[in-house]
């Protein structure tokens, strides 16, 4: 597998993407409960007809780009918004950058090292290592870069992201991901209660962190991505259950802007597992 990861690695985007694309239609063809998943959220949501298709598409090709963003050569990528984290950085607070499962989040952390974290502001994220060997070497030598830092997913790795915006650098999560029992609270997501992790609002209400929304929308034919970068301007509530709350009603709103390259077919609404880290959150 590794040996097909440096392969894939060499193609163009464009024919990564078209080959995600067959493959994410592939699996909605073949597992009914991946295809009833996927309709029942986006229909939860409203989300029209066409976006959901596209989204099916969009789920292949956040998977084939894998090889292309963690091995080959750099990727287009261009800014909306860069100057939202330029003001933020100045205010020397630290930022928690809140991430949804949309677009390509992977290229999100890669484009602020690259452009930022190299002149000093590391961004760190929690990483679970992958239970494959092969894969876990290649996502631990894709995340080795100048500006990008991890984190173990324990108590440990949370007092480094404590750490990391205390001395006013960042700190990158995905709020819409499920946490383990006893690490979120059940709060609405699109009019339905998902268990949702309290990390990022308890991160904030320790270190007045500020909080901005980013994703990485992929553009069309290949063409690279875009960043794009939105503050949070809100104030957050000191209740931990009602700033869980205020945290998913933005990342609706981001998710609004672009349907169509979310992760409908994601358990969002799923039962907690027993947790086997403290605090912690799977990898990026």
């Amino acid at each position: 597998m590794a040996f097909v990861f440096q392969f894939l690695s060499r193609w163009p985007l464009w024919l990564l993407h078209r080959l995600g694309s067959g493959c994410g239609w592939l699996v909605y063809a073949l597992s009914p409960d991946y295809r009833n998943r996927l309709q029942d959220h986006a229909r939860q949501a409203g989300i029209p007809e066409l976006d959901q298709r596209e989204a099916i598409a969009a789920a292949g090709q956040m998977v084939m780009e894998l090889p292309r963003l963690w091995l080959g050569d750099p990727v287009p990528v261009e800014w909306d918004g860069a100057g939202h984290i330029e003001q933020a950085l100045a205010e020397q607070r630290g930022i928690i950058f809140l991430t949804p499962h949309l677009g390509s989040f992977e290229v999100t952390a890669q484009a602020y090292a690259s452009r930022f974290g190299a002149s000093g502001a590391a961004m760190t994220v929690l990483y679970r290592p992958a239970r494959q060997v092969w894969l876990r070497r290649i996502i631990e030598a894709s995340r080795a870069r100048p500006g990008l830092q991890t984190a173990p997913a324990n108590l440990a790795g949370v007092k480094q992201l404590i750490k990391a915006l205390r001395s006013g650098q960042c700190v990158g999560l995905l709020p819409d991901q499920v946490p383990p029992d006893g690490q979120g609270a059940w709060v609405p997501f699109f009019g339905r209660d998902a268990y949702t992790m309290t990390l990022a609002s308890r991160l904030a209400q320790q270190t007045g962190a500020r909080l901005v929304l980013a994703w990485g929308e992929r553009l069309r034919g290949g063409e690279g991505y875009k960043v794009c970068v939105r503050p949070y301007d809100a104030s957050l509530s000191r209740d931990l259950t009602d700033a869980t709350a205020q945290i998913n009603a933005a990342m609706e709103q981001v998710i609004r802007e672009l349907p169509s390259q979310y992760l409908w077919g994601y358990a969002r609404y799923k039962q907690p597992r027993r947790p086997d880290v403290v605090a912690g959150q799977e990898s990026r």
